[in-house]
Formats: C-alpha cells, sequence, structure tokens
C-alpha cells in the first residue's frame, strides 16, 4: 500500500481543537461506517466479474484492502479524538442496514456499465475527501485525508480503463452511459450517506433518536459543510470522462453539469 495509518503519528492531534467541530466530526464517522463495509462490495463485485482474472485479482489484492484501510485510519482517529462514541455499535447497526442494500440487483446490467457507476463512486470519495480537507484545520486529519484522496483518484483511473476494456466489447453510446451514471449518483445521495449518518446520530445523541426534525437539521448542517468545499469542476471533469464528448462541447455543458452536481451530490 501507498500509506499505512500505522505508520501516522496520532500524538500531534491537538484533542481539543479537533474536537471544536462536531459537524466534521459526524462526517468523519459515517464516511468511516461506508468505506469500512467495501468488503460486502468486493464480494459482489468480485462474483459479477467472475471470469476475469485480471479484475478479480485487482479487486481483491488492492482495491478491498485499501479501501479498508480508509475505514480503519478514519475509525483509528475518530477514537483518539472522540474515545467516548462508541463506534462498533454504531457500525454494527449501520452494517445491519446498508448490508441490505448491497446485492446484486443494485448493479447495473452490464460490465461496462456498472465499471461506469464505480467511476461514480471513485469520483464521490475522492470529491469528499478533498472537501474534509479544505474545511479541516488539524494537521493530521490533512493528512489521512490527502492521503485516501490519492487512492480514490487511483481507483477511478482503475476503473475507468475497465470501462474502456468492456465497453469495447459492450458497445454503449452517450445515453447508455449517461443513464448509468445518472443512477449510480442518486443512489449515493439517496442510501449510503443517509444510513451511515442516522446510524451515527443514534449513538452520538441517543436522546434524540426518534426526533425526526432534528436528525435532519443535523444532516442539512453537514452537507453544508461539505458543499461550503466542494470543487464541482474536479467532480463533473471526472464524471464527464466515460461520456467522450469532444472537446469543443464540453465548455457548453460543464458549468450547467457543475450546478447539478452540486445541487446531487450535497443538497
Amino acid at each position: 500500500m501507498p500509506w499505512r495509518i500505522e505508520d501516522i503519528d496520532l500524538t500531534r492531534i491537538d484533542r481539543q481543537h479537533a474536537r471544536a467541530n462536531e459537524d466534521l466530526m459526524l462526517l468523519l464517522c459515517a464516511s468511516s461506517f461506508i468505506e469500512s463495509g467495501s468488503d460486502i462490495y468486493t464480494s459482489n463485485l468480485s462474483a459479477f466479474f467472475n471470469g476475469d482474472p485480471e479484475v478479480s485479482e485487482w479487486l481483491n489484492t488492492e482495491w478491498e484492502i485499501e479501501e479498508l484501510q480508509h475505514g480503519r485510519a478514519l475509525k483509528t482517529y475518530i477514537q483518539y479524538v472522540w474515545p467516548e462514541f462508541d463506534w462498533d455499535l454504531a457500525f454494527q447497526n449501520f452494517i445491519d442496514e446498508y448490508s441490505k442494500t448491497c446485492s446484486f440487483e443494485e448493479f447495473e446490467k452490464t460490465r461496462a456499465l456498472e465499471m461506469v457507476a464505480r467511476c461514480v463512486v471513485e469520483t464521490g470519495t475522492a470529491t469528499l475527501y478533498r472537501a474534509i480537507g479544505e474545511c479541516a484545520n488539524e494537521p493530521v486529519l490533512k493528512e489521512i485525508t490527502a492521503n485516501i484522496r490519492s487512492d480514490e483518484v487511483r481507483h477511478y483511473k482503475h476503473f475507468f480503463r475497465y470501462f474502456k476494456k468492456y465497453n469495447q466489447m459492450e458497445g454503449h453510446g452517450r445515453f447508455a452511459v449517461l443513464g448509468a451514471l445518472l443512477r449510480r449518483v442518486m443512489e449515493i445521495k439517496n442510501e449510503d450517506s443517509e444510513i451511515a449518518l442516522r446510524h451515527v446520530f443514534a449513538v452520538r445523541y441517543p436522546e434524540r433518536v426518534r426526533d425526526a426534525a432534528y436528525n435532519r437539521e443535523l444532516t442539512a448542517r453537514v452537507n453544508k459543510l461539505v458543499r461550503r468545499n466542494l470543487s464541482a469542476d474536479m467532480c463533473v471533469k471526472m464524471l464527464l470522462k466515460p461520456l467522450d464528448i469532444p472537446a469543443k462541447i464540453q465548455p457548453g455543458v460543464h458549468y450547467p453539469l457543475a450546478k447539478i452536481t452540486q445541487h446531487v451530490f450535497f443538497r
């Protein structure tokens, strides 16, 4: 692996300073849950791409290991800053619900289009960790999120290369690719982050667990924190790549797509 959480000196963290940004800590918890559930997706993806040893080997020997380290790194940071937060309990509650959404029914119908969907996921995570790094003012967290973001961009490049490989055989046009992109963008918003945040809130604020209005307010605050630092340009460039739009047309679609991205990813 390019980096290891064990090699980062957590004693450099100013706990009091790090704890001051409660909303950021909530976001880190939610992100750590999703990353720590990567083994479920790896198993499903490996089965979906069964028969392609190149893809299966990369998923199992690189992608899964690095994604799980992301979750472990964030968990380690959270437990250092928030030792009173029962991460294991909250994660178990999360995974019990989240695992039910990770099924073959959620996959695209073809391998090329599923690789497009994976490009969307890596775009979202790379953009997210860039935003966290921008709003964080604690050096160790900046280092961790920079490492994770670098991994996610590299993963995106792998999935994009595999998309091109499969699409040479399947021959999907731009409308089919766009459909896969949009479907996955909406799934990211509607499922992953909402489930994760709900279980973070339930353990952090057990007395407000049934207060739907309070939970909506917390979610809005967390999303606003990210949105203020969201690089829509970076996100759109990564999303546009599988569409293979001619260079002369790209400027005309970039601005509206940037606005749509800001609204959909962190509204």
